[in-house]
C-alpha cells in the first residue's frame, strides 16, 4: 500500500498564497460548497483538485479553502441561486488596499469572488483523495 498523506498548508504572506493558488488552479468549485460565515469572519470552498505536487497528476483531491479574518465577500457574474453550478478556479490573487487586503478569486467565464480581509490567514486542507485505488 502506498503511503499516503493529506497537505494542509497555511498561507500568512502573498507569496503563501501563491502556493496555495497554484495547487488549486484548475480546480473544481460549486457554488453549494462556498459558504461566508459573515458572524465569524471565515469564508470556506470546499475544492476538487488534480494533485500537482504529486507525481501522479491526475489524482484528484477534495480540499477545502479557509480563508479567516474576512470583512466582506462579493462576488460578480456567479448565479448563487444555481446551487449546481461549478466554477473552474483560475487563481487567487491579492492586492493591499489601504488598511485591508482584496483576495479575488478569478474562475473561469469571468466569474469573480472577491473577500476583503484584515490580515492574511488562509489554509488549504485536504480532506480525502477521490478515485483513490491504493486499499
Amino acid at each position: 500500500m502506498e503511503n499516503q498523506y493529506l497537505k494542509k498548508i497555511i498561507a500568512q504572506s502573498p507569496e503563501d498564497l501563491n502556493v496555495i493558488s497554484a495547487c488549486c488552479s484548475e480546480g473544481r468549485v460549486n457554488i453549494k460548497d462556498v459558504k461566508y460565515l459573515a458572524s465569524n469572519k471565515i469564508f470556506l470552498m470546499s475544492i476538487l483538485r488534480l494533485s500537482k505536487e504529486e507525481e501522479n497528476k491526475n489524482k484528484q483531491i477534495n480540499s477545502i479553502i479557509k480563508f479567516e479574518f474576512i470583512n466582506s465577500s462579493k462576488s460578480k457574474n456567479i448565479d448563487q441561486k444555481n446551487p449546481n453550478l461549478s466554477l473552474e478556479l483560475l487563481t487567487i490573487d491579492i492586492f493591499k488596499k489601504e488598511q485591508n487586503f482584496e483576495i479575488i478569486m478569478l474562475f473561469s467565464k469571468n466569474r469573480i469572488i472577491t473577500l476583503s480581509a484584515e490580515v492574511i490567514e488562509v489554509t488549504l486542507e485536504d480532506q480525502k483523495l477521490e478515485n483513490d485505488k491504493t486499499n
